[in-house]
């Protein structure tokens, strides 16, 4: 059984998606109509990156959806087929448009849309703690006064990453330190992701996908707030509360990656820029 996994924020960089912009037919098509969208030349900001502008969340987004496809495309044309598709937190768009619930152009408003209304929150931080499982890092953050700090992912049984104000994200460290992390790490990132702090990008973009409707999933699609597959049942509520859910819930990636192996997936295969989702996938493999 395979998986094909997608990437999200943080595996983006300079030069991302050389070679496949033009060895993909199904960009050809719409790469005039991606970059009217847009207002900008996704190849060449990918590409060139001249005013590093790759780095912010509003353009981060559209361009990792956009490059993760190209992965996507050019593994199907050589005749992969995932039994399963899971994306962390931006990937899991790609995910739902492999498994046919939205088209391309769709799929690349959404990423646009939600990159935007990220890209608003300010004064919030995120780290990364090494070394803790997430049951101490829940610990942690509950006996030392950290109630401002929530869990926004669960990567893998050593890796998870907390999101807060940053001037709380800052003081924390000595605490899990303290509390045995080998290192805890501050992110560059401009807001507090997968948080209550993102509660007023989730309720605009709730209301963004408000008339819009999707299709039920053609492969199982592990979303990141259940770690469950998307419902084939009134597809298009599930989408929208899901999707919206997502903003402002809990990456839950360490719970899919074994669901899908109790499900009998042995190959996962990262379908983007970087190998960041299968390092995350061998450390729970090894659990």
């Amino acid at each position: 059984m395979i998986a094909f996994i997608f990437p999200g924020q943080g595996s983006q960089k300079r030069g991302m998606g050389q070679g496949l912009f033009d060895e993909t037919p199904q960009y050809a098509e719409v790469e005039k109509d991606v970059d009217t969208i847009l207002g900008y030349s996704l190849r060449k900001l990918c590409l060139e990156d001249a005013d590093n502008r790759l780095k912010e969340t509003q353009f981060t987004q559209p361009c990792l959806y956009v490059v993760n496809a190209l992965y996507y495309y050019k593994a199907v044309s050589q005749g992969a087929r995932p039994d399963y598709l899971a994306g962390h937190s931006l990937g899991e768009y790609n995910a739902l448009l492999a498994a046919g619930v939205f088209d391309f152009l769709t799929g690349l408003r959404l990423a646009q849309k939600r990159g935007d209304l990220m890209s608003r929150a300010k004064n919030g931080g995120m780290a990364a703690v090494i070394g803790l499982g997430a049951g101490v890092v829940a610990e942690v953050i509950g006996e030392n006064g950290l109630a401002s700090i929530d869990i926004a992912n669960f990567n893998s049984q050593s890796q998870t990453v907390v999101s807060g104000p940053v001037e709380d994200i800052r003081r924390a460290g000595p605490f899990f330190e303290k509390g045995g992390a080998r290192i805890y790490m501050p992110l560059q990132v401009s807001a507090a992701f997968h948080s209550r702090y993102m509660a007023d990008a989730a309720k605009a973009f709730a209301d963004f996908l408000a008339p819009m409707s999707f299709a039920a999933p053609k492969i199982p699609v592990i979303a990141n707030v259940t770690a469950q597959p998307y419902p084939t049942d009134n597809a298009t509520e599930s989408v929208k509360s899901l999707l919206a859910q997502q903003i402002t819930h809990s990456v839950r990636w360490a719970q899919t990656v074994r669901f899908l192996i109790d499900k009998g997936v042995t190959q996962f295969t990262e379908m983007g820029p970087g190998i960041v989702l299968t390092r995350l996938v061998q450390q729970i493999q090894q659990q």
